[in-house]
């Protein structure tokens, strides 16, 4: 991925200038990835459990469907040793995706809702210039461990 930094005049610092291209790309990538861990179970209420090791799972929740677009979830659960499931650290995405520009976007994460293409740095947030690209980078991380490290349990 490429990064365009800009020479802003009258300041000494570079400016962070958000490619498209890339993040259309990394959009269609994921939207390929949230497919196949769907894998046909794209109605509302349809969830699936990919289960990393005995201490870690993610669970994919489809939220909304419509002719265009579909609302999913995915949350990071944690289980202590002990078998205490940890609620207080609890990472989860909400995800867009548009069936007509086969493309998906984080749309809300950790409670961070429309996430700004760029930021000024620094922020009172704290956002990363490029928190969107990031973001959306995460979720591939997320997307790709799962399809291969993720095991779902299968009624007989």
């Amino acid at each position: 991925m490429t990064t365009k930094m800009t020479r802003n005049i009258g300041f000494s610092a570079n400016k962070y200038r958000p490619s498209l291209p890339d993040l259309m790309n990394l959009c269609a990538t994921n939207y390929a990835l949230s497919l196949q861990l769907l894998a046909d179970k794209e109605d509302v209420g349809e969830r699936r459990h990919f289960f990393i090791s005995t201490q870690l799972a993610f669970v994919l929740s489809v939220k909304e469907v419509t002719k265009y677009t579909s609302l999913i979830y995915i949350v990071q659960e944690q289980v202590l040793p002990n078998s205490v499931k940890v609620d207080y650290i609890k990472p989860q995405m909400q995800i867009r995706l548009y069936h007509d520009a086969r493309a998906a976007e984080v749309i809300s994460s950790q409670g961070v809702r429309h996430v700004k293409p760029r930021y000024d740095y620094p922020n009172k947030q704290m956002h990363q210039p490029d928190e969107k690209l990031q973001t959306n980078q995460f979720l591939k991380e997320w997307l790709q461990m799962c399809l291969e490290f993720g095991q779902v349990q299968v009624s007989l």
